[in-house]
């Protein structure tokens, strides 16, 4: 985008870019997408001309500034887990301006800057130039933080918002291990426990211990020489998002009455083993959350709360993004820039 476009009049896109089937030629307003019409690598990616959506009753349309990327879009791209066939625009993290807001709709206006999660799973589709959304998905982006900082959080955030907080009840004083602390949802995880008065135990390799203990995490552990079980040490909360046998392991290390918040599905046996451990062991989806959202742009606003951001990557060039997710060595959040 150009220093003389706005959000209403956004650089044109190549209009070597193909038109998405069904596309009316020289329909306007049109916009840029990264989109996809089968399932597979990133190569099924491909930027593309489509109409630019106007917003229902209750909704806002937004201009996209960043659109944050998660290992949720990468599974979704090659697999059909929730949502329909392609084709797709996959995105389900967003910040930018309000464009125009449907009818009913009171909290915004054009002009406001806001930042949130499209509802998850079935409303995808930030990594485009303009996104629709429901009102109450969004709040104001602090001023705090730009765009790109704000488009890391939403997703990542709002999942261990809610599964350390609202699932667990996360309170001043316990002890929380946290799994793939480094990662997207776990760095994030880290910084809330401790603004929250949580002592903080993280798993990641030892190249990665510095930064966690930057962002507040008490101790580290380096999973590929070190087994999280051999402690006598019972945590309250395990925040797990590797799922699995190690979502069956983490049991072991909790205490009666513990909590373990698994961010995809255990092993068979985990709920025989929490049921035996007297634990509570339960899968989070995220969900759009405006509570949520307020709670996690208050932490931003007092230094509790920042994205790390690793790269960022053009929206027409998403399909790199995409790859680079795909080594699992991304430290933090990797976004798409937009404007």
């Amino acid at each position: 985008m150009t220093s003389t476009d706005t959000p209403e009049n956004p650089g044109s896109p190549d209009p070597a870019l193909p038109a998405a089937p069904g596309a009316a030629p020289g329909a306007a307003p049109t916009m840029l997408a990264l989109r996809q019409t089968a399932l597979g690598g990133p190569e099924v990616l491909r930027p593309t001309r489509l109409p630019r959506p106007a917003p229902g009753p209750g909704e806002i349309l937004v201009a996209v500034h960043a659109a944050g990327l998660n290992p949720t879009d990468v599974k979704h791209r090659a697999l059909s887990i929730f949502l329909p066939p392609p084709p797709l625009t996959l995105g389900w993290d967003v910040s930018g301006t309000v464009v125009e807001t449907g009818f009913g709709v009171t909290l915004f206006e054009p002009g406001d800057e806001v930042f949130g999660m499209l509802p998850y799973p079935y409303g995808a589709g930030s990594h485009a130039e303009y996104v629709t959304g429901p009102t109450r998905a969004f709040v104001a982006k602090p001023a705090e933080i730009d765009h790109v900082q704000a488009a890391a959080l939403p997703l990542a955030a709002l999942t261990a918002w809610q599964a350390l907080v609202e699932t667990a009840g996360l309170e001043a004083g316990q002890r929380v291990l946290i799994h793939a602390a480094a990662g997207g949802v776990g760095h994030l995880a880290v910084q809330i426990a401790k603004a929250r008065g949580a002592h903080v135990t993280g798993t990641a390799t030892a190249a990665k211990h510095d930064f966690l203990r930057a962002l507040g995490a008490d101790a580290c552990v380096d999973y590929r020489s070190e087994d999280f079980t051999d402690t006598e040490e019972r945590y309250d909360i395990v925040l797990d998002s590797l799922g699995g046998e190690n979502a069956t392991r983490s049991v072991g290390v909790l205490r009666p009455g513990g909590v373990l918040v698994s961010l995809v599905p255990g092993a068979e046996d985990t709920a025989a083993a929490a049921e035996k451990a007297r634990v509570r062991a339960v899968t989070l989806i995220v969900e759009h959350d405006q509570a949520g959202m307020r709670a996690l742009a208050d932490l931003v606003r007092r230094g509790s709360l920042r994205a790390h951001v690793s790269d960022t990557v053009p929206l027409a060039e998403g399909a790199r993004a995409h790859a680079l997710s795909e080594t699992n060595r991304t430290v933090g959040k990797l976004v798409l820039t937009v404007r």
